[in-house]
């Protein structure tokens, strides 16, 4: 029997009961929730590494893939606020080399409205893909996918570099450096943009899904799906050190389930943003049909936003889900911000990751 560490304020035991059932579908996973800036749930249970049987703890940190993407949202609107940036302005106003090929007219809400049409590079080897600069120069020659601002299309894998590219141009610092200078430290958050390789040992493995690698080859290879989620020439491993050190704005984000909680609790109890600055960030921008996804969805500045057949939908809440199953995401009108990291990817395709949805619905019957 799974061994469930952690705490679970009064009132929540129905989050601790669904994180316990869930157990049949993971190898090592954790959860956290808060409420209104307290927290009310924080629990751990499993195997963290299993070619070494070693146990999930406290302080374990996952990989969270695309749930990283919050990350250069704030940062962005972060120097937003302060007037560093100027989301109107174009891209190539901070980052010159950037309007060839048709960009130059691309504002720098785009990147964060997935609106710019810049979402496909060419294949480059993983080495390449995590030095920056390599990934900033094929930027720089890509040419729109689409009339740039007539319509959205998820940048799945261009969205960190884009915004991130403008953070370092505008602010001096990468968006790692940044987001851990600016928010992570002062919050005493344990979530990273590039992990110090001094903590590579708290890492949980990433476990993908069976099959994983074989789904992906088997896609159209000229669609436009294909082109924007594929852009390495070989299998990256998310275990190893340079995927894990290296900065990846779109999605090597690294943090146990409580950071990623409190990050969100720190967004809407104004720690990060102003409240004013915050309701814009999450607002809707762009809805409708996504040109990559090729499903109706709904994005912010940077922010996603759940559609109303999500568990966590609210009018007002915000979040990004990742690859494997990781989420975070808050609601303003509630006051929770939950945060789930998960190391085994979800093992079927043809049927739904109920995993984090089990625990969503825990937490809301929970405040009723």
């Amino acid at each position: 029997m799974t061994i469930i560490e952690g705490t679970v304020a009064p009132g929540y035991d129905r989050v601790a009961a669904a994180f316990a059932a869930n157990l049949t579908d993971e190898t090592g996973a954790a959860v956290a929730v808060y409420r209104h800036g307290e927290p009310v749930v924080d629990l751990w249970a499993g195997i963290a590494r299993p070619e070494t049987n070693s146990p999930w703890r406290r302080d374990t940190l996952q990989c969270v893939f695309s749930t990283t993407k919050a990350v250069p949202a704030a940062c962005a609107n972060l120097l937003a606020e302060r007037g560093v940036i100027d989301l109107d302005l174009p891209v190539a106003h901070y980052w010159p080399e950037f309007a060839a090929h048709g960009k130059a007219g691309i504002p720098v809400r785009w990147l964060l409205t997935h609106q710019s049409g810049v979402v496909t590079l060419p294949r480059m080897p993983v080495a390449d893909i995590f030095a920056w600069d390599p990934v900033i120069t094929a930027l720089e020659q890509a040419r729109p996918e689409w009339e740039p601002g007539t319509a959205h299309g998820y940048h799945g894998l261009t969205f960190g570099w884009l915004v991130g590219e403008v953070i370092r141009r505008a602010d001096g610092r990468t968006p790692g450096r940044f987001f851990a200078d600016e928010i992570a430290a002062p919050l005493g958050l344990d979530f990273h943009l590039g992990l110090p390789a001094s903590e590579l040992d708290r890492c949980a493995a990433v476990i993908p899904m069976p099959g994983q690698a074989a789904t992906l080859a088997a896609l159209d290879p000229d669609s436009l799906f294909a082109r924007a989620m594929i852009m390495s020439t070989e299998p990256i491993d998310f275990n190893a050190p340079l995927a894990l050190t290296g900065e990846w704005p779109s999605g090597n984000g690294v943090c146990t389930a409580r950071a990623l909680a409190g990050f969100y609790a720190a967004l809407i109890g104004g720690d990060i943003l102003s409240p004013a600055t915050l309701r814009d960030a999450t607002a809707e921008h762009a809805a409708g049909l996504d040109r990559v996804l090729g499903i109706p969805d709904r994005v912010g500045l940077g922010f996603g936003l759940p559609m109303p057949t999500d568990a966590w939908y609210s009018p007002t809440a915000f979040g990004f889900p990742g690859l494997g199953g990781s989420i975070g995401w808050a609601d303003p009108s509630t006051g929770i911000a939950f945060g789930y990291v998960v190391n085994r990817h979800h093992a079927d395709y043809s049927k739904p990751d109920t995993r984090a949805t089990n625990l969503i619905r825990g937490v809301l019957a929970s405040i009723g």
